[in-house]
């Protein structure tokens, strides 16, 4: 960040996908000026009295079905703190404008006449699927990533559009509605042989990988008692996944799997 952080100000920033060495110095120079940090559930805080000694922390973050503070205090907290003459932060996972509400916290402070500046972080949607060895576009595998949210079930239209379109489809907060969406994309079109990627923990010690066909991923993440916070990625560029990747991943192979041994071999050939 260029110059002083203003008094009275708020900054948005994206904390990336969970691990410390990802954030970006920008974002940490934030957190060190801050007066008081509002911060989500799954943004990096293990270290956050650390980056932000003279900070009040606040934590605001939403978990599955239980959103302790509605998102319309969270805008009215950063207006009073930065209408009181305080540097606000307010930390979040991923990338603030990537499923992140971000857009309509900056629209709060806009509408108070608050200045407010966002500083970009490692989405998920790409740094997780990284994290297990997928790259999510690929030379010869796919040329297009679609990243769309599964907080709600997709509708008819927007299911058929993803299997038109292609290439590899991202889905955040998916394992809530993971059901509906294997169950649409194959209703629409979509190969039960498609290989399919579930990450858990991204990043964390508890990180964890299960790969299997679209049409028995369900039944895999079953199995092994998926859980949020995770990522699906859908498509071929899952068939380029290490088999036994060194960061820690468990990855699980079920029936019907040739078809993703066949492609990774043909990518690597």
């Amino acid at each position: 960040m260029s110059g002083e952080t203003p008094r009275g100000a708020v900054t948005l920033v994206g904390g990336g996908p969970g691990a410390a060495d990802l954030m970006t110095v920008r974002a940490r120079d934030a957190l060190a000026a801050a007066d008081v940090v509002y911060h989500d559930r799954l943004a990096p805080t293990d270290d956050l009295p650390a980056w932000a000694p003279r900070a009040e922390l606040v934590d605001v973050g939403k978990r599955p079905g239980h959103h302790r503070v509605p998102q319309e205090e969270i805008g009215r907290m950063l207006v009073s703190a930065a209408r009181a003459g305080r540097v606000v932060v307010r930390l979040k996972g991923g990338d603030p404008y990537v499923f992140a509400r971000g857009g309509e916290e900056v629209a709060a402070c806009r509408a108070a006449g608050v200045s407010v500046t966002v500083v970009p972080g490692i989405s998920s949607a790409f740094a997780v699927p990284a994290a297990a060895g997928i790259p999510v576009t690929a030379r010869g595998v796919s040329k297009a990533c679609t990243v769309i949210s599964g907080h709600d079930p997709l509708t008819e239209e927007e299911l058929a559009g993803l299997v038109g379109l292609g290439g590899t489809v991202v889905v955040l907060m998916g394992v809530g509605t993971l059901g509906h969406t294997v169950s649409g994309l194959q209703r629409r079109g979509m190969a039960p042989t498609t290989p399919t990627a579930i990450v858990e923990q991204g990043f964390g010690a508890a990180q964890r990988t299960t790969i299997a066909s679209l049409s028995e991923v369900l039944s895999a993440a079953a199995g092994r008692g998926i859980g949020a916070p995770a990522v699906l990625v859908i498509g071929d560029v899952v068939a380029l996944a290490a088999r036994e990747p060194g960061t820690g991943e468990a990855a699980v192979e079920r029936p019907g799997m040739r078809h993703v041994r066949d492609l990774a071999a043909t990518a690597v050939g």
